[in-house]
């Protein structure tokens, strides 16, 4: 088998990379990673060098991995600053490290694209590839960030450490419609939920579900700005720029869908979620208004009657928030995987994780103590 690091995404035929990686799961398709990478949102000016591997068998594609040499830790929402702080403290470099990742996106996916899903030697392959690449490259270390869990055991297998982190999903049971959904909810947390759609329908609020080929330039400018303004009151500015939108609403436009929300026929908020057959995930969201719950009326509630309404079984909102379990949001596991080229800190951090997995586990089950679903009644 004949390993390959790329300098680009566009260097790897689209329909190779598609073939391994799917068509459903839009973070992972080559369109979505060209369009990031062709307009400079990840680049080595951003901080996220282009590092993909892949690995043939002959002429044929068996095996490939999304992967970054990075000279920050942002946008990766697997926080390692302590880490980072760790080595700075003993004067060794931290940066720069490799990370598997799409770039911006705290969406748990496949990192080992394998043309064939049992195929543990060309996964092993891959992880061996990135370790030899991070110790050519001088990096300190190698990070996969949401894996899926069934790839955790190879992960392992290779010498990586895993660490648990949680998110917040909700899961369609099957729901007829958003009020049957809310007779799941204890009678004080479907009235908080009741209170907060009439604020917005009182403000004469409306939504518009638009899709990646509904949405014209002057609609996406206004998305945009109303994406900016959020950033900007968090001190940053945008991951992704405007081209980078209008390039996938172009080329998967059946992957993008944007929650419009108007007030007399006049945009006045917006939320940006990408979509695969069984799941929605929330990305973005900004209003130029502010009014009592539109935010949670226009990323939650608006996106889980979609969900509702098309049939599809979870909305993964993004990272963190425990003000999504009472919008009837649960807790999940996050899974990442780390190897650290220096023995004495990879052991330092291994004993640091197990005691972090016992911690999140403690927290998962104390948030979800406070579920809104109404209690089982025990029999007598």
């Amino acid at each position: 088998m004949q390993a390959t690091v790329h300098d680009g995404i566009a260097e790897i035929p689209a329909a190779e990379w598609n073939g391994l990686a799917g068509l459903d799961y839009p973070f992972l398709r080559h369109e979505f990673l060209c369009a990031a990478e062709a307009g400079g949102c990840v680049s080595a000016a951003s901080g996220w060098t282009p590092r993909h591997i892949t690995i043939r068998d002959g002429g044929s594609l068996r095996a490939a991995m999304p992967l970054y040499e990075k000279t920050h830790s942002w946008g990766e929402f697997v926080f390692d600053w302590a880490w980072a702080n760790a080595y700075h403290e003993a004067g060794v470099p931290y940066y720069p490290k490799l990370v598997s990742a799409v770039p911006f996106t705290p969406a748990p996916s496949r990192k080992l694209l394998l043309a064939e899903s049992d195929d543990r030697e060309s996964a092993l392959a891959l992880i061996r590839s990135a370790i030899a690449l991070s110790k050519d490259a001088g990096c300190s270390s190698l990070h996969i960030l949401f894996p899926l869990e069934e790839e955790l055991s190879v992960l392992q297998d290779a010498g990586l450490r895993i660490r648990k982190d949680c998110q917040f999903h909700w899961h369609n049971r099957n729901y007829a419609d958003f009020d049957e959904f809310l007779q799941t909810f204890s009678a004080a947390k479907r009235k908080k939920v009741r209170r907060d759609r009439r604020h917005v329908a009182e403000a004469g609020i409306r939504f518009r579900r638009l899709h990646g080929k509904d949405i014209d330039d002057d609609t996406w400018q206004f998305v945009y700005r109303m994406i900016s303004i959020t950033f900007m009151r968090r001190g940053s500015l945008p991951y992704f720029d405007l081209d980078f939108f209008r390039r996938i609403s172009e080329q998967i436009p059946e992957s993008i869908h944007v929650i419009l929300a108007e007030q007399h026929g006049e945009p006045v908020a917006a939320a940006v979620f990408f979509e695969s057959d069984s799941t929605l995930y929330g990305r973005y969201w900004g209003s130029s208004v502010a009014y009592n719950a539109l935010h949670f009326e226009t990323c939650y509630y608006q996106g889980i009657e979609y969900c509702i309404d098309t049939g599809k079984s979870v909305f993964e909102p993004g990272t963190q928030g425990e003000h999504k379990i009472s919008r009837g949001f649960v807790p999940v596991s996050a899974w990442s995987a780390h190897w650290l080229a220096e023995p004495s800190f990879f052991s330092a951090i291994g004993d640091y994780l197990d005691e972090e997995t016992r911690h999140v586990e403690r927290y998962m089950r104390a948030v979800d103590a406070h579920s809104p679903y109404r209690k089982p009644r025990h029999q007598s």
